[in-house]
């Protein structure tokens, strides 16, 4: 690596409770020479908590060019970067996987402060097995192109997790139902929160539950399409 250039911290942060941070990663926020995140306004009730002055610069989906740019120019300088998302491990579902591969391209130092993830969260509460397991992601919010993705998994004997928002949640298990069938699943929603809910169940018993419960939070479902 550039010896001359900082190093991008790739830094975890608490996906609900905010006391689910290391030591480590709020040193790394108090010592970096700035912070990019997704949503400033959301980083800084952390940093706030915390007592963390380091300035923040966001860092999203749709950020220009000229953003990625001026980080690395910060890095080069030899600088200190710590990136964080809203929630969670950077880069896992969210534009962060673009800097980091950014400053890897220009050979700059990338080091990792691990700690929450609500992949790993949900999967070791579910159930459901966990010495092999296979992250998707979101699903497409087209039910056609759902059920087709759905469709690759037919066969799966390895736990599936997926990601889905609450205005999608219902739309999506009814298609899990159509291609698996009335398979258990289960829906995580705000982990760590005070109102953590963690449904085993039924397609069919989901489906029915929220129906009549309307879903709030961000879901993590978790299949394995040979456990009925």
């Amino acid at each position: 690596m550039n010896g001359s250039s900082g190093t991008l911290y790739v830094v975890a942060t608490p996906i609900g409770n905010l006391k689910d941070i290391t030591l480590r990663a709020i040193d790394t926020l108090k010592q970096a020479s700035l912070i990019a995140c997704e949503d400033t306004r959301h980083t800084k009730k952390l940093t706030a908590h915390y007592g963390i002055e380091t300035p923040v610069t966001s860092y999203f989906q749709y950020s220009p060019a000229a953003k990625s740019q001026h980080i690395i120019d910060v890095l080069k300088q030899g600088k200190s970067v710590a990136l964080v998302s809203d929630a969670g491990t950077p880069g896992i579902s969210d534009p962060g996987y673009r800097l980091i591969k950014e400053a890897i391209d220009n050979n700059i130092n990338v080091t990792i402060i691990p700690g929450a993830s609500a992949i790993i969260s949900a999967l070791v509460i579910s159930g459901l097995p966990t010495d092999r397991f296979l992250f998707e992601g979101f699903l497409s919010n087209k039910s056609g192109q759902r059920r087709k993705r759905l469709e690759f998994f037919k066969d799966e004997t390895r736990t599936v997790i997926f990601y889905e928002s609450p205005h999608r949640l219902l739309k999506c298990l009814k298609d899990m139902q159509n291609v698996f069938g009335d398979i258990t699943a289960v829906c995580a929603r705000e982990i760590t929160k005070k109102f953590e809910e963690v449904k085993r169940a039924n397609l069919s018993v989901l489906i029915e539950h929220f129906s009549k419960q309307t879903p709030l939070g961000e879901f993590v479902i978790l299949i394995n399409p040979k456990i009925k």
